[in-house]
């Protein structure tokens, strides 16, 4: 694929070289935590077909992987009781693409409650671990 560069960490991610936090994984997609939440459950869609973001993606990988994003989505907003919870995608550089591999934020919001810098640094992987838990309790 042009463009796509399979040594991004969501790539390696996928093929098992670096640890995440599994929510959820089917045959098109995988979800996982966000190491660097900007709220309590933030979590992220990777596609496992490769795509460099929703420019290039195949329309048959989005059929397969928004009932993904929503499912996570309801599951986000039953585990921590969240007020809503907000779906983000960039594309390029310009548009806030950090990693180069198409994903969705799943980000619950909560009413009054600022959300963190993405890049405020990484979170504590054993809060990662229990917030995964009480995801995938919700997921069923």
């Amino acid at each position: 694929m042009s463009g796509y560069d399979d040594t991004n960490i969501f790539a390696k991610i996928l093929r098992g070289e670096i640890p995440s936090q599994k929510l959820y994984e089917d045959d098109s997609a995988l979800a996982i935590m966000d190491v660097m939440p900007e709220s309590k459950g933030h979590c992220l869609v990777l596609p496992k077909a490769a795509s460099r973001n929703i420019l290039d993606v195949d329309d048959r990988t989005l059929c397969d992987v928004m009932p993904v994003v929503a499912k996570l989505a309801r599951a986000v907003k039953t585990a921590f009781d969240a007020d809503g919870v907000r779906i983000a995608q960039f594309n390029e550089a310009a548009g806030g693409q950090t990693v180069f591999h198409l994903h969705f934020h799943v980000v619950p919001i909560y009413a009054g409650v600022p959300l963190k810098k993405h890049t405020e640094g990484m979170a504590d992987p054993d809060m990662l671990a229990e917030q995964a838990a009480l995801i995938r309790a919700a997921l069923g």
